[in-house]
């Protein structure tokens, strides 16, 4: 997808863009199938506490699957799609390379948020404008459900972080909420923010359970000493870049279509 001078503009200001209409209603249809295969086979956990970040709450549920794409053709080939890599590489720069991806799924009434972090807390990769996140509402993300919320332009100052007792293994920092912005988004909409932007997740006070998927990039110049949970990151640009040949024996790149209908079919047949 190709951004405007203004677009790009904005996340080097503000540390985020968001973009409404990025994913068709098939590949969300695909995406919210294989989230559903995901809970059939129990591979989401609950990372909520009731708040000592050790003991597993038995009334608040905040489920994570990280790293997905060992699990899931689908999640595997969602980061070589054309549109993903030209929208990423405007931002950061080339050679892009996939670091991370995660789905946190909020359950209806119960579903307990994230607290506010920076993802460079984790990472501290040496520019935090290098690295973004592209996180995508798997279902309609409002304020009633808990979507997601960032601080515009915290990426210029590193908060510290502390361990979070409200999950199993996160950490948390404490910025000041009242310059927090909070983007609603349609399902398919998804938000890049760079891995200095401070944000979390509220939780879901509605009946129906909201997911969000987050695939995370770097510069492969900011790759040193980067901590991650991936095994494989693939290039996504650059001239070891193969649209997934080189790490998977698969052009996805060039697959994803077929991806989707995949997915849509096999949930269709269970």
């Amino acid at each position: 997808m190709k951004l405007s001078d203004a677009q790009i503009q904005q996340f080097y200001e503000q540390g985020y863009l968001a973009l409404p209409e990025f994913w068709d209603k098939t590949e969300v249809a695909a995406m919210q199938a294989e989230i559903e295969r995901f809970k059939q086979i129990g591979l989401l956990r609950n990372v909520a506490t009731d708040g000592d970040g050790k003991t597993h709450s038995s009334t608040k549920a905040n489920l994570q699957l990280c790293p997905m794409s060992p699990h899931s053709e689908f999640y595997r080939a969602m980061p070589f799609v054309p549109k993903v890599v030209e929208t990423v590489s405007q931002l950061i720069g080339d050679p892009v390379v996939l670091h991370l991806d995660q789905v946190f799924l909020k359950p209806g009434l119960h579903g307990s948020g994230t607290n506010w972090h920076q993802d460079n807390a984790y990472f501290k990769i040496p520019n935090p404008l290098r690295g973004t996140a592209l996180w995508t509402a798997v279902h309609d993300a409002t304020l009633a459900n808990g979507t997601i919320h960032v601080i515009p332009g915290s990426f210029r100052q590193a908060y510290e972080h502390s361990r979070d007792p409200e999950s199993d293994h996160h950490i948390r920092c404490y910025p000041p909420e009242d310059q927090a912005v909070p983007v609603e988004l349609p399902a398919g909409g998804v938000v890049l923010f760079a891995y200095g932007t401070a944000h979390c997740t509220r939780g879901n006070t509605t009946a129906k359970e909201r997911a969000g998927v987050a695939l995370h990039f770097l510069n492969a110049d900011q790759m040193q000493n980067t901590s991650g949970f991936m095994a494989v990151r693939p290039y996504l640009t650059g001239t070891e870049a193969s649209g997934g040949v080189n790490e998977y024996g698969v052009d996805y790149a060039r697959t994803w279509n077929h991806v989707v209908s995949r997915t849509l079919e096999v949930q269709s047949a269970n």
